[in-house]
């Protein structure tokens, strides 16, 4: 069944290939109908591959083969929780790996410029803490981060 709500990812031809890395990469994800084009398009020809049904973490999404057109930028990301640094290290460093780019605050970018914040569970726990100057302190050393430094947020909290 279609869901009544899917985002949808314009590719430039590279929607099947994005689709699998993220089935690789993060659990509770697939590829999906693979659709081919029924005629010619601005973008490609009759048979061509059109678009990829697929989910991210449980997230139905459509990755369109619209072509170079439009590009992908960091108003719009995936953010991902993760439950340890473990799991932090492992997404963050398969996003970068595959020709993506680190970024700040627990943000990377993905070879195909779709945006990602790696984000412990600790660290929302950190800058929601009722301390406020916990919260503070937890906040400022993100700041200061590319990926997210589990044991460094924890201590920035604990002062």
């Amino acid at each position: 069944m279609t869901p009544k709500n899917t985002i949808c990812l314009w590719y430039d031809g590279t929607a099947l290939e994005a689709a699998r890395f993220y089935a690789d990469t993060f659990p509770d994800s697939a590829v999906g109908t693979i659709l081919y084009a029924p005629g010619d398009y601005p973008a490609g020809k009759q048979g061509d591959l059109l678009t990829v049904e697929f989910t991210v973490a449980g997230i139905p999404c459509i990755g369109l083969n619209g072509g170079p057109e439009f590009s992908h930028d960091e108003a719009f990301s995936f953010q991902i929780a993760t439950d340890d640094q473990a799991e932090t290290d492992r997404l963050w460093n398969a996003i970068i790996s595959n020709g993506g780019q680190a970024s700040v605050c627990g943000w990377c970018k993905d070879k195909w410029g779709v945006s990602w914040q790696i984000t412990p569970r600790a660290l929302i726990a950190a800058i929601a803490d009722p301390d406020r100057a916990a919260a503070k302190r937890a906040f400022d050393a993100m700041m200061q981060m590319g990926k997210i430094d589990i044991a460094a947020i924890e201590a920035a909290r604990r002062g």
